[in-house]
């Protein structure tokens, strides 16, 4: 069955940085599309990024847009988020979620999703 094992929360100033990683399994990972999201208490859940499968198209959140990266490794069956400059804001549980297709317009199967990691930004 799909598994994805998240990795790499935790606390950090604001202005720092954080990496998470998403591992994997159960599934053919290099046809898969990847996304991550994440939610605040008492919010919405937002989406923060989404990659193809090749890892050669991503996109991006408004509210995240130029400080994290989204990118993969095959080879590995991991998908990363990488958070730059982070902001009080910032802070939720952040979660990876397997798309439903290769391109990263492909709808997220939440059903397959990692058990989420807190990123608390604070000073």
């Amino acid at each position: 069955q799909v598994q994805l094992v998240e990795s790499g929360g935790g606390l950090v100033h604001p202005g720092g940085s954080l990496r998470l990683s998403c591992i994997a399994s159960g599934f053919i990972f290099s046809n898969s599309g990847m996304s991550w999201f994440r939610q605040a208490p008492g919010k919405e859940r937002e989406l923060v990024g989404l990659i193809n499968s090749s890892g050669s198209s991503t996109y991006y959140g408004n509210s995240v847009k130029g400080r994290f990266t989204i990118s993969r490794d095959n080879a590995a069956n991991t998908a990363y988020l990488q958070m730059n400059n982070l902001k009080p804001e910032d802070t939720a549980v952040y979660y990876c979620v397997k798309l439903d297709g290769a391109a990263s317009y492909s709808p997220p199967d939440f059903g397959s999703r990692s058990q989420g990691t807190q990123v608390t930004v604070s000073s």
